[in-house]
C-alpha cells in the first residue's frame, strides 16, 4: 500500500522562508514524477510545483516562480518544495501527489498545513 505523508508547514512570517518534504513510501516505489498542489478556501486547487523522478525536469506555477524551488531525493523517494519570499496569499493547505513509473496511477497526502502571516 503506497502511502505518501508530508511534513515542514507552519506558521511563517511575510518574506520568510519554509521547506516542505514529501516521503512516498514504500521504498520499492517506482515513481514517475512528484509534485506538489495547495488549496486555498474558495478556490480550485493549484499546481505549485513538479518534477520528474528521474529526469529532474521541473514546472512552476506561475504565482511561485522565482520564489519557489522544487528538488527530489529519487532513492528516499522524497520531494522538497523550498518556499522563499512568502506572502500571506501562500497561505493554504500544501498536498504531495506521486504519479506511478507509468503515470497511470497517483497517490496524494494528507496535507500540510502554511500560514503566511505577521
Amino acid at each position: 500500500q503506497v502511502q505518501v505523508v508530508e511534513s515542514g508547514g507552519t506558521l511563517v512570517q511575510p518574506g520568510g522562508s519554509l521547506r516542505l518534504s514529501c516521503v512516498a513510501s514504500p521504498p520499492t516505489l517506482q515513481t514517475g514524477a512528484m509534485g506538489w498542489y495547495r488549496t486555498v478556501p474558495g478556490k480550485d486547487r493549484e499546481m505549485v510545483a513538479g518534477i520528474t523522478t528521474p529526469g529532474g525536469s521541473t514546472v512552476y506555477g506561475d504565482s511561485v516562480k522565482g520564489r519557489f524551488d522544487i528538488s527530489s531525493d529519487n532513492v528516499k523517494n522524497t520531494v522538497y518544495l523550498q518556499m522563499n519570499a512568502l506572502r500571506p496569499d501562500d497561505t493554504g493547505v500544501y498536498y504531495c501527489k506521486v504519479m506511478s513509473a507509468t503515470m497511470d496511477e497517483s497517490w496524494w497526502g494528507q496535507g500540510t498545513q502554511v500560514t503566511v502571516s505577521s
